[in-house]
């Protein structure tokens, strides 16, 4: 056995560790491929596809460093940490519990999300699931477990092959393309039922639950709401859901975007995240106190976000389209206000049982990295918490009449987060010099395009 075998030993058998959701879709079949897949930053899933009889073998497996250093458009950053272009290996550790099938694929697939290490068994720091896993800890190492459900919203929209061309709702069973304002409507969802039945589909082959779906507020845009859990096991899901997303559409000759803003005249796409935090021992909410009222937990946790959001709102908002949505009358929180029952606020507190007490963060859009959001969000809570800080008052009102609080670009968003030591150190410090510079290396790739705006209103007016 060489050393490398004898290192992942632990993994064998890893057909042994199959979830049984996997099984019961194999049904006795032959598994042909694996895709040996990680999160980069920007929450595309990147890495190997291995024959599956190597990977059961549980031969290590490596990727360089460089693969956290590439911006959306696929660029290299000049990235200022100590030996960042050795472009060292780094060692692929499966978690089986995230194997799950590829029902699109014409072969009998599946998929495997790792996580990184070093080759000193360290985890690798600018990895995101290791960021989110990172403030897990911190949460655990005070006896805290988080609880999250995220909620999903998309785009269904024709093919879109010029990217000179406006986005545009798809067309329907009915042969007419979609309208927005039909949130909740029943028919609307029908509309796009072929795609919906395959989202369906896949996500029973993969073993992801589904809560609830719906038509949301614009042309084409649903919402899928995912059953509530470990902070980790959501961010997977979002993660797989996304992609299992854009196969299903793709078979039905339309695209799924996750854009935060893909069209000028509709509302743009969110993550709500539901956040909940119980005690480890105990298992009981930590927000909820012995007579069913909101414990001082329940508003240092509020007050966490209500002091730190806006300073990562760069890992909620990462690109320069992202701040289209957030701007006023456009269905999306512009401050951290909070209130009970009222959609307008950043941070709103739902109706529910006692038991259930939880704070939804409004403002992070569809196109984040799930892992890098979450992670940021239960951040600010977490300091909230440890540093015991006071909420505002909570707003009963239409709280976009308070004006704009958030960031208003990229631009801003670094800035402030430049600013957040505290942050930087739940997050990790390799992380965040990552992060900032391949965030400023886009910006400045997007300066260099020149948009119809620009050409309608200054070419022969300035």
């Amino acid at each position: 056995m060489t050393a490398d075998v004898e290192r992942r030993s632990d993994f064998i058998p890893l057909q042994d560790q199959l979830p049984e959701p996997l099984k019961l879709w194999a049904n006795g079949r032959f598994i042909e491929e694996v895709e040996c897949i990680v999160p980069d930053i920007v929450g595309i899933a990147r890495g190997k596809t291995a024959p599956a009889r190597k990977f059961f073998r549980g031969e290590r497996m490596f990727l360089p460093t460089s693969i956290f250093y590439q911006t959306i458009a696929g660029d290299y950053a000049e990235i200022d940490i100590p030996n960042a272009w050795t472009e060292s290996d780094i060692v692929l550790r499966p978690d089986m519990e995230t194997a799950c099938a590829l029902p699109w694929s014409s072969d009998v697939a599946i998929q495997v999300i790792h996580d990184l290490e070093n080759q000193d068994g360290t985890p690798v720091q600018v990895a995101p699931r290791n960021v989110l896993k990172r403030v897990i800890e911190a949460y655990n190492a005070k006896g805290w477990k988080p609880v999250v459900a995220p909620e999903m919203e998309f785009y269904l929209t024709k093919p879109n092959t010029d990217p000179d061309y406006p986005i545009s709702p798809p067309v329907g069973r009915t042969g007419r393309q979609g309208v927005g304002r039909n949130a909740y409507s029943v028919a609307a969802v029908e509309e796009y039922g072929n795609v919906v039945d395959d989202i369906y589909d896949f996500a029973e082959a993969q073993g992801l639950e589904i809560e609830t779906l719906m038509q949301e507020g614009g042309a084409g845009q649903l919402e899928i709401n995912l059953k509530h859990g470990d902070p980790v096991s959501l961010a997977d899901q979002v993660f797989l859901f996304k992609r299992l997303i854009r196969e299903a559409a793709l078979r039905h000759d339309c695209y799924a975007t996750f854009m935060a803003k893909p069209m000028e005249d509709e509302p743009g796409s969110a993550m709500h995240l539901h956040q909940s935090i119980y005690d480890l021992k105990t298992d009981k909410p930590i927000f909820n106190g012995p007579n069913n009222e909101a414990t001082p937990e329940f508003y240092h946790f509020i007050g966490g976000q209500q002091a730190y959001m806006d300073k990562v709102m760069c890992l909620c908002a990462p690109y320069v389209n992202s701040y289209r949505r957030l701007v006023p009358g456009q269905a999306a929180p512009i401050n951290l206000e909070w209130g009970t029952d009222n959609r307008s606020v950043g941070l709103r507190v739902p109706v529910s049982s006692p038991e259930a007490r939880r704070l939804e963060n409004r403002v992070i859009g569809m196109d984040c990295n799930p892992y890098l959001a979450i992670a940021s969000s239960l951040a600010c809570g977490y300091l909230g918490l440890v540093n015991q800080i006071q909420p505002r008052d909570a707003y009963n009102g239409e709280a976009d009449r308070l004006g704009h609080a958030l960031p208003r670009s990229v631009l801003d968003a670094l800035d402030r987060f430049a600013e957040a030591k505290e942050i930087h150190e739940l997050l990790g410090p390799d992380f965040c010099t990552v992060f900032r510079t391949i965030k400023s290396y886009e910006y400045d790739d997007f300066l260099r395009v020149i948009s119809p705006w620009e050409r309608e209103h200054l070419m022969l007016n300035v």
